[in-house]
């Protein structure tokens, strides 16, 4: 788009409240004994202790008047045996006054949507009350009160949302267990038949009873072998439309989308059913779906995220097109709300979010990567030109809209400022900052990050983000880890440098390391044909524009050419494994997670088309390929000490990937390690193990660097 560039880079004009914040003391005087334990630590400098006291927001909600803002906390808990994370639910005004936590308890909270009348807050938790199933649905009033529980389901809530009129409540719920498959896993005959007996996710919907202090009874509406992914509500109330995928598999969603709608019951129908059930005293046992199912979209595409327009008159759903696009593409289509052609829109990088319609059904605003910001868009229905509702550098999260998409909430973060919660007009961008999160979290001195470009093989532009050691002086060569994200439709963005992941940046820019994050050919944020590639292509083009990168930092004077590292996770492990067979410039790597042989992992993962979708062909149909393109057929090559870490439990990349590459190296005498974090899926889930990571990493790289030299060339840091 002309111009997108200049606009997104305008500096971000956030202005502060008014009154002063009592967010962040409130937050300080109910830190966790671990967070305390950190705070004792050495607030000078970034360790990972430090980095774990940066807490989450998320689940941000605001007000159907743009009055208050609602949004979620989550700390970690480390005290003793704990290892966890507790959220809860804060709320604050428009002005980020009176700050306070809504929830509390030994239960996480989350969730949070206001009632259409704006005198709810309602929320999801698996507090105590009678229902086993898992999370259940709860509200507090506005006005003051203590929260009630308004479902009794025998599953978990997921997706809620309030019916327009406020007199409903649809939701998501898996479906549950069956007497006889209780029993089963009780006397130990709980056998798994894989893909089989799958629990399908379907609607359900509760009416609303202001005046009662007990559960209300959910009514199915959908019932059948499919999987409900999302869903919204026609402006009347009396329909919802929804996508859905043929089962629950990850997999699946690959290969698998349409959307369909449903009629919904008003609240006085849904009294007259469940009287009726009582009446005929149904044997326990999933009641029959009430709802009047047709399709919408069909076809070949995958369709997801229907949006209802406010004038009843159009629904926007993110789609494929007419094929599945396992590679990944999510362009923006609209369609009559009565079934007709739909028309796609356009959008920078075809791979956007639907965030809600503007008051008047005129605009989409739509959230999108932008290269390495993330922003708000509104695109015209009728093909007009996109405007930039939010721009600046740094990345746009966790939107909530007002009911008339006047006002936006949304967090906010930069390389170096941690992420707050904001509001803003939507017409006319003039953020105000409503939180303060951090006011007492210590901020050292940080390595500060610069976008850099350079030109790589076939013309190929490639953008990075370069994290200079804290205390850099301009002419100093420093020891430099290339960071490769993972995907490969991943992207490096302007996010916060400091907060607690399993890599912490701040942390080894603090230990004198500079790093290099590419976005490398098949990165999103710059376009389909980019994100395409590296089809066909995995550990060629994508390498020549990682090692053109750190080329390009040797160049700039910065990168200490003999004292390079590299470390990446998932796709980014991919690319470490393959990179240690073709070159022996790095003196130290670490794989995590990272797939070295296509064929095994094409056999075991949970995504199988999705590697396949970027091969172009089975492995059975071409060995070759997959061999060309796995490490594991280049094992004989490798020389650099190269560190495998890996979740015992991941199936997205089997733990036996990394076993494999382990063994091979250890066969072959290479200097290795296997780092196992058991309990763990396809990366770190608990805070102990997330900040163990980046720990073993730097033990790792100063096992194989000369430490000598690095303390003399780096000691006065």
């Amino acid at each position: 788009m002309p111009g997108s560039r200049n606009i997104l880079s305008q500096p971000f004009p956030f202005r502060t409240p008014r009154r002063a914040l009592a967010l962040a003391a409130i937050l300080v005087a109910a830190a966790t004994a671990g967070a305390q334990t950190a705070a004792a630590q050495d607030d000078d400098a970034w360790t990972p202790a430090l980095s774990m006291r940066y807490h989450a927001i998320s689940g941000t909600a605001i007000s159907p008047d743009g009055s208050r803002i609602a949004f979620v906390v989550r700390e970690p808990l480390m005290e003793g045996p704990q290892s966890e994370y507790l959220s809860h639910i804060w709320m604050t005004d428009a002005e980020g006054s009176r700050a306070t936590q809504w929830t509390r308890g030994e239960a996480s909270a989350g969730s949070p949507r206001f009632s259409p009348d704006g005198e709810w807050l309602s929320f999801t938790t698996s507090r105590d009350g009678e229902a086993e199933g898992g999370s259940q649905l709860w509200a507090l009033p506005l006005a003051g009160g203590e929260a009630r529980q308004l479902t009794n389901a025998g599953g978990s809530v997921g997706t809620y949302r309030w019916s327009p009129d406020g007199t409903r409540i649809a939701f998501l719920m898996r479906d549950p267990e069956t007497a006889d498959e209780k029993k089963a896993r009780e006397e130990k005959r709980d056998v798994i038949l894989v893909d089989r007996n799958y629990k399908f996710s379907h609607l359900y919907v509760v009416a609303v009873d202001p005046e009662s202090d007990e559960p209300a009874e959910p009514v199915r509406l959908t019932a059948g072998d499919f999987h409900i992914t999302g869903f919204g509500w026609a402006p009347g109330g009396g329909r919802i439309a929804f996508s859905h995928q043929a089962d629950p598999r990850i997999n699946t969603a690959r290969l698998s989308g349409d959307i369909s709608t449903t009629t919904v019951p008003d609240a006085g129908a849904i009294a007259d059913l469940l009287a009726a059930r009582e009446e005929a005293e149904e044997e326990e046992g999933d009641p029959a779906a009430v709802g009047d199912v047709s399709a919408l979209v069909t076809g070949a595409g995958i369709e997801n995220g229907p949006v209802w327009s406010p004038d009843g008159a159009w629904i926007a759903y993110v789609s494929t097109g007419d094929q599945p696009e396992p590679i990944g593409l999510g362009d923006v289509y609209v369609m009559p709300a009565a079934g007709s052609e739909a028309r796609r829109l356009d959008t920078p990088n075809r791979s956007a979010s639907v965030l809600g319609w503007s008051g008047d059904s005129s605009e989409l605003l739509l959230l999108e990567s932008l290269a390495t910001r993330r922003h708000v868009l509104a695109v015209p229905v009728d093909g007009g030109e996109t405007r930039f509702i939010s721009y600046g550098d740094g990345v746009v999260g966790s939107v909530a809209l007002t009911d008339d998409a006047s006002r936006m909430a949304f967090t906010w973060q930069t390389t170096e400022e941690p992420w707050d919660v904001f509001v803003s007009p939507t017409n006319g961008y003039a953020p105000t900052r409503v939180t303060d999160l951090h006011a007492d979290v210590p901020r050292p001195e940080m390595g500060p990050t610069r976008l850099v470009s350079w030109t790589s093989t076939e013309g190929f532009e490639i953008e990075g983000l370069l994290t200079y050691p804290v205390g850099y002086e301009e002419g100093e060569r420093v020891p430099m880890i290339l960071n490769v994200h993972g995907g490969p439709g991943g992207v490096f963005s302007q996010s916060f440098t400091g907060s607690p992941a399993a890599y912490m940046l701040q942390y080894f820019a603090q230990e004198g390391f500079a790093i290099l994050r590419p976005n490398p050919r098949g990165s999103t944020g710059y376009g389909k044909d980019f994100r395409y590639a590296n089809f066909q292509d995995w550990g060629y083009g994508d390498f020549r524009d990682l090692m053109s990168g750190v080329d390009h930092v040797i160049e700039m004077g910065v990168a200490d050419p003999d004292r390079l590292l590299l470390m990446g996770w998932s796709y980014g492990g991919y690319m470490t494994s393959w990179a240690v067979t073709q070159t022996d410039r790095f003196v130290a790597a670490s794989m995590g997670a990272g797939l070295p042989n296509l064929i095994s992992m094409t056999t075991t993962t949970d995504i199988q088309d999705y590697l396949v979708g970027h091969m172009g062909v089975e492995f059975w149909e071409d060995y070759e390929r997959y061999e060309r393109h796995s490490a594991m057929y280049h094992i004989a090559n490798v020389v650099t000490p190269t560190q495998v870490i890996h979740g015992a439990e991941d199936l997205r990349v089997p733990f036996t990937q990394g076993q494999e590459f382990y063994r091979a190296l250890d066969r072959r005498g290479i200097p290795t390690e296997m780092v196992v974090y058991p309990r763990t899926p396809h990366g770190p889930r608990e805070p102990k193990f997330v900040m163990d990571v980046s720990e073993r990493i730097l033990a790792w790289f100063r096992k194989h660097l000369d430490s000598d030299a690095v303390t003399a060339a780096d000691g006065d840091r």
